[in-house]
């Protein structure tokens, strides 16, 4: 007569019951990495947005621009977009080109190749300034990509020694000694590595898109002081 096979009982894990077994710095390094972990997915969320809405505004400035003719002699309202990264260094790069002008007239000097240098010069200090707010957040996901993992390896070495502890202690090595300690441990290598592993994989996503959109922004730079230079010719 067939039997029909039938599987042995899974046992579930209850993540509650073993925190509840940690001790008590066990329960501190595990309470610490989700914390650390809502903030690694509020940065990286909050950073891939933001660099989106940055990279649509400046296809948006540049595709306007083209069809501008002169460069040095454009309405205020292009000047007033400090927000759009390259409404950013096109400001700075007219603004010390016309105050190389104006000093050089004070002066009595005409002198075009130092105006040039000016307007260069500031597209130089405005591309630095916006790398730094495209970078702005990532050296603190960095921290907790490699922090992370140590942090829970100390959660690990330590819930180990309190179980070596409680055998010592009580002079056995049942399970109900050695259960809250390795249960802590484990927890803690846990939590270290769901923290780690998704930032990690976030933060090289995010640092992919933030050296595309630094060279789009030299690359702009470039053919800015191009324009410049060909106005003032």
């Amino acid at each position: 007569m067939f039997v029909p096979f039938s599987a042995p009982p899974v046992l579930a894990t209850n993540i509650i019951e073993i925190f509840e077994r940690c001790g008590t710095i066990d329960k501190v390094i595990v309470l610490g990495l989700g914390v650390f972990s809502l903030i690694a997915w509020t940065v990286m969320f909050g950073k891939h947005f933001e660099l989106k809405r940055l990279r649509v505004l400046n296809y948006s400035f540049e595709a306007h621009l083209r069809d501008q003719s002169a460069l040095l002699r454009l309405p205020e309202s292009f000047r007033d977009k400090r927000s759009i990264p390259y409404a950013d260094l096109l400001a700075d790069a007219i603004e010390s080109y016309w105050r190389a002008e104006a000093i050089g007239k004070e002066r009595g000097t005409h002198n075009p190749r130092a105006r040039l240098e000016h307007a260069e010069n500031a597209i130089q200090r405005a591309i630095a300034r916006q790398t730094l707010r495209y970078e702005s957040n990532m050296i603190f996901l960095a921290s907790i990509v490699s922090g992370a993992p140590f942090i829970g390896l100390l959660g690990t070495v330590w819930g180990i020694m309190e179980a070596f502890s409680a055998i010592a202690m009580q002079q056995t090595a049942g399970i109900q000694q050695l259960a809250p300690g390795v249960s802590g441990a484990m927890l803690a290598t846990i939590a270290g590595l769901v923290v780690a592993i998704p930032s990690v994989f976030g933060y090289n996503h995010l640092l992919g898109n933030t050296r595309r959109m630094i060279t789009e922004l030299e690359n702009f730079a470039s053919s800015l002081a191009d324009r410049i230079e060909l106005e003032s010719s």
